[in-house]
């Protein structure tokens, strides 16, 4: 298999001496690790809430935070915060650095709150799914790491597994990451996070019709 693209543009981290004197947050950044059997027995997917994140009464150092992500072998990431919110944390140069450190970033910027399109959200699974098959350490942040990024997780899982249900999918990363992964109130224009993994499957099917329909109409 290819190894996967490493696609991306703009984000990041700067730090100002008046940053620098701020209390820092000393433990290290968590990070959660999704078994993803049975389909891949013994590969994870690690989730995490945003690495340098400094906003309001969180205060993390980028630079460890990255360091750590190294530590467990990280080769590749998906960053699902858009580039306003990388600004309004304190990490606008956040891309640029984890490809200074040879991470390989996927960026697909979702807004906070929302799902992404079924187009966007299969192009997000295949690339997730090619890192794994080539065995590369991996891992997706949002900003809390409990929306956005669980959201993509569930997918995931419910692509992997037609015998997994979604009520089953949600369960396992809220017990893994707490009872605030997956939203459930409609905040945003596009579906509830809940009811986009119970329409999923039949959403992506129908998405791959269309797109197979249309892949014959070009070849004729």
């Amino acid at each position: 298999m290819m190894k996967p693209p490493c696609a991306v543009t703009a984000g990041g981290f700067d730090s100002s001496d008046e940053e620098a004197a701020e209390e820092e947050d000393p433990r290290p950044l968590p990070i959660s690790w999704l078994p993803l059997s049975p389909a891949y027995s013994s590969k994870f997917l690690g989730l995490c809430s945003l690495p340098g994140c400094r906003f309001k009464d969180v205060r993390r150092n980028l630079q460890k935070d990255i360091e750590e992500l190294k530590n467990y072998g990280t080769q590749d990431i998906f960053v699902l915060c858009t580039r306003g919110e990388l600004l309004k944390y304190r990490v606008p140069n956040l891309i640029d650095t984890y490809q200074q450190h040879g991470i390989c970033v996927h960026h697909y910027p979702i807004p906070d709150g929302d799902a992404p399109d079924i187009a966007k959200c299969y192009k997000i699974l295949e690339e997730l799914r090619s890192c794994l098959e080539s065995n590369r350490k991996t891992i997706v942040h949002c900003y809390g790491g409990l929306g956005r990024s669980c959201l993509v997780a569930a997918c995931l899982l419910l692509q992997l597994s037609e015998a997994l249900a979604p009520q089953q999918a949600i369960d396992s990363l809220r017990s893994l990451r707490g009872s605030g992964a997956i939203q459930t109130i409609k905040v945003t224009r596009l579906q509830q996070q809940y009811n986009y993994l119970h329409d999923f499957r039949q959403n992506l099917a129908a998405y791959l019709a269309t797109k197979e329909t249309l892949l014959r109409s070009v070849s004729r």
